[in-house]
């Protein structure tokens, strides 16, 4: 989507760069391994204004939201030593089925989808600043 620029590694602010994760196919809660490290999904990567200074563009937040590719942050369960190459494993499907996509489409395209937002609310891995974020999107409509 930006033909023109150079983008190495870290360039998005990441951490990790992990081929094949795909927001809309990991919940909120879910477990992995990545080398002997164990992580949980808890929430999406939302960009900030400092994204836009970065790439010396106006419109690169709200092309990073566009682009629904966010990226994961992880809660470290269980410390250990990860390198290049590891496979990211799951360990643990979360039941509630709320991806990382959703809560991006939610806070940002789709404020009015209640059935997702009473579901969000009850992922107890979600930060609660998410939560109470949705259940006042809830309260507004109902």
């Amino acid at each position: 989507e930006l033909p023109d620029m150079n983008l190495p590694w870290g360039m998005f602010g990441e951490n990790l760069t992990i081929e094949g994760l795909v927001e809309a196919e990991v919940n909120i809660g879910d477990h992995f391994r990545l080398g002997s490290a164990e992580l949980v999904a808890t929430q999406p990567r939302l960009p900030c204004f400092k994204l836009g200074l970065k790439f010396g563009r106006d419109d690169m937040v709200k092309r990073f939201l566009a682009s629904r590719r966010t990226g994961v942050y992880f809660k470290v369960v269980r410390e250990g030593q990860i390198q290049i190459g590891d496979e990211l494993e799951l360990l643990r499907r979360d039941g509630t089925e709320v991806t990382i996509a959703d809560i991006t489409r939610l806070f940002a395209f789709e404020k009015d989808d209640l059935t997702t937002l009473q579901k969000a609310v009850q992922v107890k891995d979600l930060p609660d600043g998410w939560r109470d974020y949705f259940q006042q999107q809830i309260d507004k409509r109902s």
